[in-house]
Formats: structure tokens, C-alpha cells, sequence
């Protein structure tokens, strides 16, 4: 009786951990097949950091400096909408537990951020930029981390890592060289994977 009590809980066991794999699986490609959100909100927040830096450090002319400006703007919104409809198309498709998780992790990500700038200015009575910038850089390399660990992607996760290094590395820092070393994060982070993701979206 015990040795057939036994083959069910096994065979559970077995099917169990085989979904997941197809689960984790299922996900990865479908990570590799959207690589391209990590390129373009990489290079979106590349440029925005790096155009900031440009801006404090060289003397530009004001048509110069709006056009930088509206440049940004418009590369935030194009990405925002294909990030949307990408979402949307994907909803459409089979649902996994994976797949929401990631969503839930980066939706708290968002809230975060925001609480974090709420209780420094309850607490400073200001947004203290030169600790907005670290504070932020660690809670995004998190985020990072934990994506990477749920889809076991170690490109991912040493992404993050590197992210969460140099956020301690900017509390050394003036504000105008945190936001160099920050959009470099993001290319070591987001850029890089993101391309290897999707020249491996044929695979």
C-alpha cells in the first residue's frame, strides 16, 4: 500500500517541476522575442542621462538645449506606446504565473520610486537630487535582480549587480558625474542584454 501511495505523489512531483520548466521556458522566449524593450528603454534612458550630463557640462545655445529637450520628450513617448502595445498584444496570448510576476516587479518598482521621493521630502522638506539618484539606482539594480533570477538569465543578473555597484559608487559623486556613471548603468544593464536577448530571439 505504501509503495502505491507513492507513484502518485512522485508522478506529481515530476509533472510539477516539468511545468515550471516549460513555464520558465515559455517565458525566456518570449524575453528574447520582446529583447527589444530592454534596447529601447536602454537607449532611452541612455540618452536622457547622457543628454543631461551634456547639457550641465557644455555651454549650449538655447535652440540647442530645446531641441535636446523635445527630442527626449518624443523618443519617451514613442517607446511608452510601443511598450503599451506590446503589453496588450501579449495579454492575448497564454497567461503565465512568470510572466505576471514580472509585471507585479516592475509595477513596484514604479511605486517605489515614488515613495521614495514622498518620504525624502517629508523628511528633508526637498528632493535632495544627489540622493534621489543612488536611492533610485539601487531600487532599479533590485528590480533587475530579481528579474533575472526568475527567468534564470545570468546576463541579466550580473546586469543588476553591476547597476547596484555603481549606484554606491555615485553616493561619491556631484550630481553632474552620478548621472554619467548612471547612463552607462543603463547600458551595461539594459543596452547589452538587451541585444543579446533578441539576436537570440531566432534561436
Amino acid at each position: 500500500m505504501e509503495t502505491h501511495n507513492s507513484v502518485p505523489e512522485s508522478f506529481d512531483e515530476n509533472k510539477s517541476l516539468q511545468v515550471i520548466r516549460e513555464m520558465i521556458e515559455v517565458s525566456r522566449k518570449r524575453i528574447q522575442k520582446s529583447g527589444v524593450l530592454f534596447i529601447l528603454w536602454g537607449w532611452l534612458m541612455f540618452y536622457n542621462y547622457i543628454s543631461g550630463y551634456i547639457v550641465r557640462e557644455i555651454v549650449l545655445t538655447y535652440p540647442v538645449r530645446k531641441t535636446i529637450e523635445y527630442i527626449g520628450y518624443a523618443l519617451g513617448m514613442a517607446v511608452l506606446a510601443f511598450t503599451v502595445y506590446s503589453i496588450f498584444k501579449q495579454r492575448r496570448k497564454v497567461q503565465t504565473y512568470i510572466g505576471i510576476s514580472l509585471r507585479w516587479v516592475w509595477f513596484a518598482l514604479l511605486v517605489s520610486l515614488v515613495i521614495i521621493n514622498l518620504i525624502q521630502y517629508n523628511v528633508l522638506h526637498k528632493i535632495n537630487f544627489e540622493l534621489q539618484h543612488p536611492v533610485f539606482m539601487v531600487v532599479i539594480a533590485f528590480a533587475i535582480v530579481v528579474t533575472g533570477g526568475i527567468l534564470r538569465y545570468r546576463l541579466i543578473i550580473a546586469g543588476g549587480i553591476v547597476f547596484g555597484i555603481l549606484a554606491y559608487g555615485c553616493s561619491y559623486l556631484q550630481l553632474q558625474q552620478q548621472i554619467l556613471v548612471e547612463a552607462i548603468a543603463w547600458v551595461i544593464a539594459f543596452v547589452i542584454p538587451g541585444h543579446i536577448l533578441f539576436a537570440k530571439r531566432k534561436q
